[in-house]
């Protein structure tokens, strides 16, 4: 398939490379994350230079400081050159934990992530990442109290979308 449907197809699977990258963020999920990167993937963060599996290495204990982050994408531009592709790709990162008051761990970030992505094998990678960081909010004073019973988030595995994609891939989920 060629043409206008194949650069589209091409620019899906791109920006599911960073879904799948924010979700595994969000998720404590590092084995998602990996994913979103070829194996030999660098990224440049805020703080962190290198390879994908010391990226890895580095984030996670990061990311446990956190009750949570939730990062939001919204525009995303991806340019495909046969089986090579830049991305960018706008979003706000929202963080929390304790203590409420500290604004190290209470904070939202405007970032850019500029990615150079390659096909392999048929599959969407990041090759080098940079995410850059434009602007940071003190959220200290935020609220962060549930108002009422229902559905909480979870970063150890148990999340509801975790939950409900297992019972997907499991063949579980009836309609209703």
């Amino acid at each position: 398939m060629d043409g206008p449907v194949h650069e589209l197809l091409d620019k899906q699977a791109i920006r599911e490379v960073v879904l799948r990258y924010c979700r595994g963020i969000d998720r404590l999920d590092l084995d998602l994350v990996r994913s979103a990167y070829h194996p030999d993937g660098i990224d440049h963060h805020t703080g962190f230079d290198g390879t994908v599996d010391e990226f890895v290495a580095w984030v996670g204990p990061a990311l446990r400081r956190f009750d949570g982050t939730m990062h939001l994408v919204g525009n995303h531009l991806a340019e495909v050159v046969g089986d090579r592709a830049v991305a960018e790709t706008y979003g706000t990162a929202v963080h929390w934990g304790p203590p409420a008051d500290d604004p190290r761990r209470n904070f939202t970030s405007g970032f850019r992530y500029v990615d150079h992505l390659e096909r392999r094998a048929g599959t969407w990678g990041i090759v080098e990442r940079f995410a850059v960081r434009e602007w940071t909010h003190d959220d200290s004073a935020v609220r962060r109290e549930r108002e009422a019973p229902g559905p909480s988030c979870s970063r150890d595995g148990d999340d509801v979308v975790q939950t409900l994609l297992a019972r997907l891939r499991a063949g579980e989920l009836d309609s209703r």
